[in-house]
């Protein structure tokens, strides 16, 4: 990977700004490249030019968006080794995981290109109310216009196509805007979608400070949908800013399990552990909190910790690593302070614990309270806590205790109480019998509480990027 300047993505066109950042590895510091940053008048530029391309998109027939879609896909196939590479250099994510998360974004993108033949509407029956006789109702959905899409470092290509994704095969035009620690893979996407034959301006791609860049791009009022994945508080500030203009925000949790005595450890633990700590723990929907039936509880945790004490820690680009570095210093510094002052309140490590630069040790906490930061707030790192419970509903009582509501998972043979414990969770989702940290690329996904408004997953991220017209014919005219 050279040392290069690489532009913003704009109408079609590369442009280099003077004004650069570093952009290094989390693992090693080693220069990967240096990043044009953009200003105001750049994502002015690149709205407008989104705006023009508009016209183009919403007129290209479906098979047209169809046949766009699925070409990236192949694409994504043919350069998967190298693009797996960028993930891992730029976000510090181990290679084998970063294939995964690859093969995933094939998929999203194949969704994709099959929704945006089945984006259907209904006929109404008009005469079941009075006055309806002699007509004929229907519905279609039609794409919004320009996108804003804001996303995060954790799945650079992935959440970035489940953007993307949806969005193209609307009709819709992008402006997105991808995290400041990960834009090699925004740009690489960029040059796939250009030679999969996407209309020039249909994407255009910001890089630099979010923060110096929020405003441009909320505020302009062709922008007529903003979709973002990342914090609760950026999020309302978000919603805030957004008025009655469409908003979807995937936004933080502290995804909780519920392991009920009847089930076969064995079967359990290597899941939990991947969930807890794939990743460095760096994803939404990572297993942060874990309820353990008391009469399990010490078996749980012993066999837990045993399997986490095999997990390698070290280079992203060695095929044996599980772990790296997370993704800056300062998140490995913040999350060390969490744990010692959970340990100062009456935590006890089980495992880890230890910082060594960039780079957190997979860490087990026991006797931890609702209120440790460790517990009620997001880690988004390499910690998880384990906790006993005498009665499914305590377990369920104090999953429920929580700001977020994404991803809730629940291990139990028994069907009825695990229903009974899907209608009691406040979640987007209930997983049965698997880790919340679970997701496949067309299931609606999405939070309640400060985890999210609106829903992503292909289907439902097209409907939430569409906008539902109703035609009536008078037929006895």
């Amino acid at each position: 990977m050279l040392e290069e300047t690489k532009g913003l993505f704009i109408d079609g066109k590369w442009v280099k700004k003077q004004r650069t950042y570093e952009l290094c590895a989390p693992y090693d510091g080693q220069l990967l490249a240096r990043i044009s940053m953009a200003d105001a008048g750049d994502v002015e530029k690149a709205i407008s030019g989104a705006h023009r391309a508009f016209q183009t998109m919403k007129n290209l027939p479906a098979y047209q968006r169809s046949e766009i879609l699925f070409r990236v896909a192949q694409l994504l196939k043919e350069r998967k080794e190298e693009l797996a590479r960028i993930v891992a250099k730029e976000a510090g994510k181990p290679i084998r995981i970063a294939r995964g998360e690859l093969e995933r974004t094939i998929v999203t993108y194949q969704f994709a290109a099959e929704e945006a033949k089945r984006i259907y509407g209904e006929t109404i029956p008009m005469d079941a109310a009075p006055g309806g006789e002699g007509r004929i109702g229907m519905t279609w959905r039609e794409p919004l216009g320009v996108v804003v899409a804001i996303t995060p470092f954790n799945f650079p290509f992935n959440l970035v196509a489940h953007k993307l994704g949806p969005a193209f095969a609307a009709g819709n035009t992008v402006v997105l805007k991808p995290a400041e620690q990960t834009p090699l893979s925004a740009l690489a996407i960029a040059e796939i979608f250009q030679e999969a034959g996407l209309p020039d301006g249909a994407l255009q791609v910001i890089t630099g400070s979010g923060s110096e860049l929020s405003d441009a791009l909320l505020m302009d009022e062709r922008v007529k949908k903003i979709t973002f994945t990342g914090s609760a508080s950026v999020g309302k500030l978000i919603k805030q800013k957004a008025g009655l203009r469409k908003v979807t925000l995937e936004l933080g949790s502290n995804a909780a399990l519920i392991v009920e005595p009847d089930v076969v450890l064995d079967k359990v633990i290597p899941r939990c552990v991947e969930g807890a700590f794939s990743y460095a723990g760096q994803v939404c929907i990572s297993l942060q909190r874990v309820y353990v039936h008391e009469t399990i509880y010490e078996e749980f945790c012993k066999r837990f910790i045993e399997r986490a004490k095999q997990l390698k820690v070290g280079d992203p680009l060695d095929e044996d690593t599980d772990i790296s570095a997370m993704i800056h210093q300062r998140e490995a510094e913040r999350i060390e302070s969490w744990v010692e002052e959970a340990v100062q309140s009456g935590a006890k490590i089980g495992l880890g614990g230890i910082r060594n630069g960039s780079i957190y040790s997979p860490t087990v906490l026991l006797d931890v309270k609702k209120d440790m930061a460790v517990s009620c707030q997001e880690v988004f790192a390499p910690v998880v806590s384990i906790v006993p419970y005498r009665e499914l509903q305590e377990a369920i009582e104090m999953v429920n205790d929580s700001v977020y509501g994404l991803n809730i998972g629940i291990y139990t043979t028994n069907i009825q109480r695990a229903l009974y414990a899907a209608r009691q969770i406040e979640s987007g989702a209930v997983i049965i019998n698997d880790i919340p940290t679970f997701r496949v690329d067309h299931m609606p996904y999405g939070g309640v509480k400060e985890s999210g408004y609106g829903r992503e997953g292909i289907k439902y991220a097209v409907q939430e990027m569409t906008e539902l017209k109703f035609v009536s014919i008078k037929t006895d005219f």
